[in-house]
């Protein structure tokens, strides 16, 4: 599969249908999950490997990964409705993942990678941090977007606990989603960052 051919067929995925700003549900943009899921697959840390999508919204990650050829996929979300729309998107891609509804601090299942659009922060101060934290403990690699305007946040977080290999800034669309939208969309810049575990 081409990357413009997964990036295709994410575009198909529905997106939750009440997604909520405490928890700063916003879509991954197709473009950016594949160029992202494309990333990992050339790092060699997706095909036959062991996968966990945390904070999975729609399922876009833990989808792409399962149709690049993952050998078990996890994908993670507090939020039970975001669940039933991964899980319908998931039954019309066919893909096997394991969805499980709970808090990201109830994980604890050994992974290689972790791939992930956590919280950038903005509602709740540090609800990145959480995720992060697991995905130290409990992979070998992780991909992670993250608020461009947090500076060196993230190697303040992993100091003495991985590195950071590669990133890269991306300037994604943001549609209005909830009430206190002004802009129909808005541009914002992303970090997306990999991060090896040691």
């Amino acid at each position: 599969m081409k990357q413009v051919s997964l990036e295709i067929e994410l575009s198909r995925l529905k997106k939750p249908i009440n997604p909520k700003a405490g928890l700063e549900q916003y879509p991954t943009p197709p473009e950016i999950a594949a160029m992202l899921l494309f990333r990992a697959l050339s790092d060699g840390c997706v095909k036959d490997k062991v996968v966990a999508d945390l904070g999975c919204g729609n399922g876009i990650f833990a989808i792409g990964a399962s149709m690049l050829g993952a050998s078990k996929v996890y994908a993670l979300d507090k939020d039970e409705e975001a669940i039933e729309t991964a899980l319908k998107n998931s039954e019309m891609f066919r893909t096997e993942i394991d969805f499980k509804v709970g808090d990201v601090a109830a994980f604890d299942v050994p992974v290689d990678t972790v791939i992930m659009n956590p919280p950038f922060g903005s509602q709740r101060k540090n609800a990145d941090v959480p995720f992060i934290e697991k995905a130290l403990e409990f992979s070998k690699d992780f991909y992670i977007l993250l608020n461009y305007k947090a500076g060196d946040f993230l190697e303040r977080i992993i100091e003495k606990k991985g590195e950071i290999t590669w990133d890269k800034n991306v300037q994604i669309p943001l549609a209005h989603s909830y009430d206190f939208h002004r802009k129909e969309i808005k541009n914002i810049m992303v970090r997306i960052a990999k991060v090896k575990v040691w």
